[in-house]
Parts: structure tokens; C-alpha cells; sequence
């Protein structure tokens, strides 16, 4: 995640001016010799590019990137404001969770920190009233969109650059500010990802676990969720989440009426997949309704198809 000191760099760089490390010290007030840290990570991630001139001496520039085109846009559309004082990285994380109005609690739960922790990183915004209050959830105002934007855009490079230094041809099919669901594209990367630490086969992949062994068409997805447990529930909605098909959504029955998986646990799992109503559906069938009505956001399974599949693979 960008620091203060990190962020204060794009700043002065935002114009596609090149400078020094000396002349970013004296613009920032950051030492030169913590200058050359934040450099150096810039650099490695790939937001900055760098040329020596004389005596070797390194001037810097912002990179074409989608971080720093979205931090430019904030900065142009909302030149008035310091984000440089208003931005760290907690504020930024918080920030993901933002697009719509949600309970203190439900975001510090999903972070992992105190609710202390999420109203300290939402101070900056509320004093320059950047954000909306309705019976006790936040949001930011739909006019600082672009805010939205740089954090997620922040976020899903953070991931990308993890999961990339282990499988190169990996992409992000879904994240947040402490986890990722990835696609990758060879056998190599596969098994990088399955003897990595922090690391787990999710999807189809995932249903051999729980006794059902699919044929895979390319390469299992993975999922990333440091000291969490991949639950039954998780693996469902990974699994509509990369391909809502129709024998997609007849494998998540199975799983669910396999291993018992509670329609209010599913469901406020799916909350955070945007997948409420897709899995609202799947209970339809699976409690006797097999209506396939037009306005399902997912085509269900005939009957008889359905309950030929719970026979091939022995779900009672």
C-alpha cells in the first residue's frame, strides 16, 4: 500500500516533471535518505521510472500506471484538497468499502481491526466532509468517486504485484484490501501457487475437498486469505463468481446440499460478492421450487437434470 511519504512523491511528480531525490526532499520534508527507500519501492512498483544523469545522479518521473492515472485524476478533479494529509493506508483500505453506505462494525469485522481502527482512518474524510451518514453506515459522496477509484485502483495493484511475483500470468478476478481470488494461465504457475504459503485452490477446484471431482477446463483458480479458513460458503460463491453458467450453479447446489452449507451463513458470505441474489436463487430449487422464471439473475436446472446430477455423485 502507498504511504504518506509514497504519496507526497506522486504528488510532486504529478505534472510529468523529473526530479531529484534532493529537489523531492525539499518539496516533501521527508529526509532524502527516507526518500531513497520510498524511491526504491516506487520503482519496484512500477509507478516510477528512472534515469541517471550526470555523475550517475537519479531523477525520477510517474510512471503510466493505473494507480497513478487514477491518483491524477483525484488530484485534477479535486486540486483544492491536500490528499497528501488526508491519505494513508488505512484511510485507503477503509476506503474500498465506501461505494455504498455500510456499518463501522461490518467493515473493522472484514479488515480485521478495531472499529477505534476505522473511525481513526475515516477522520480526514469527515472533517472535510467527504462522507455520507444514513442510520449509522458510511459512505463517500457519489461526486468523490474518484477517491473510490485511486483506492481500489492501490488495492488490486497490491495484489496483483504479490501474487505475480510467484505466477507471473496470474490476474485478478476478484479482491479487497486483505484478499484475492486469481486466474492463472499455465501448469507452471499452478504449481507455484499450490506450493506457496498463504495460498488455496478455490472453485471447481476446491470440490474434490468435499468428495466432488469435477473435470477442470484450464487451470484452477486460487485463492488468497492470509490466517482465514476457505470455507464451503467461500468456495461457493468463487465458483459463481468465475462462471455463473448453468452447470456452474447446479455444482454449487451440490456443494451446498453436500456439506449442509445454512442459506443465512451463504448468504452473508455472498453479501460481500456482490452475489445476494444469485445465491437467494440457488435455495429456490434446493427447497422444492424449480420455477425458472425470467427474472432470475441465474438460469436454474430442470428438475429431473438436477436430481439425475445428485445421483451421478451420490448427494442425498
Amino acid at each position: 500500500m502507498i504511504s504518506k511519504a509514497g504519496l507526497a512523491v506522486l504528488d510532486a511528480l504529478s505534472t510529468g516533471r523529473k526530479a531529484t531525490p534532493a529537489e523531492l526532499a525539499a518539496e516533501t520534508g521527508y529526509s532524502q535518505e527516507h526518500l531513497y527507500d520510498v524511491l526504491d519501492e516506487l520503482l519496484a512498483a512500477g509507478l516510477l521510472t528512472e534515469t541517471r544523469g550526470s555523475s550517475n545522479q537519479r531523477r525520477v518521473r510517474i510512471a503510466e500506471h493505473p494507480v497513478t492515472e487514477a491518483y491524477r485524476t483525484l488530484q485534477s478533479e479535486f486540486s483544492h484538497v491536500d490528499w497528501t494529509e488526508l491519505l494513508s493506508p488505512a484511510t485507503l483500505r477503509v476506503c474500498w468499502y465506501l461505494d455504498r453506505p455500510r456499518y463501522i462494525a461490518d467493515i473493522a469485522d472484514r479488515l480485521g481491526i478495531t472499529r477505534q481502527g476505522v473511525h481513526s482512518a475515516l477522520s480526514p474524510l469527515k472533517h472535510r466532509a467527504l462522507l455520507s451518514r444514513s442510520d449509522s453506515k458510511y459512505a463517500l459522496h457519489d461526486e468523490v468517486s474518484p477517491l473510490l477509484a485511486f483506492a481500489r485502483a492501490t488495492v488490486e495493484h497490491e495484489h496483483r504485484a504479490r501474487v505475480r511475483e510467484i505466477a507471473p500470468s496470474a490476474t485478478i478476478a476478484w479482491c479487497d484490501p486483505n484478499r484475492s481470488l486469481v486466474r492463472v494461465q499455465t501448469a507452471e504457475d499452478t504449481d507455484a501457487l499450490q506450493a506457496a504459503p498463504d495460498w488455496e485452490m478455490t472453485g471447481l477446484g476446491r470440490f474434490a475437498a468435499y468428495s466432488l471431482q469435477f473435470f477442470l477446463a484450464g487451470e484452477p483458480p486460487f485463492w488468497y486469505a492470509p490466517g482465514e479458513e476457505l470455507t464451503a460458503a467461500e468456495v461457493v460463491c468463487h465458483t459463481l463468481l468465475l462462471d455463473s453458467g448453468s452447470r456452474r450453479v447446479s455444482y454449487s447446489m451440490l456443494l451446498i446440499e453436500a456439506e449442509d452449507i445454512d442459506q443465512e451463513t451463504l448468504i452473508e458470505t455472498a453479501r460481500w460478492y456482490d452475489l445476494k441474489p444469485t445465491v437467494k436463487a440457488l435455495y429456490r430449487p434446493l427447497q422444492g421450487d424449480f420455477d425458472r422464471t425470467d427474472d432470475l439473475p441465474v438460469i436454474l436446472p430442470k428438475k429431473d437434470e438436477y436430481i439425475a446430477l445428485k445421483e451421478q455423485y451420490g448427494v442425498s
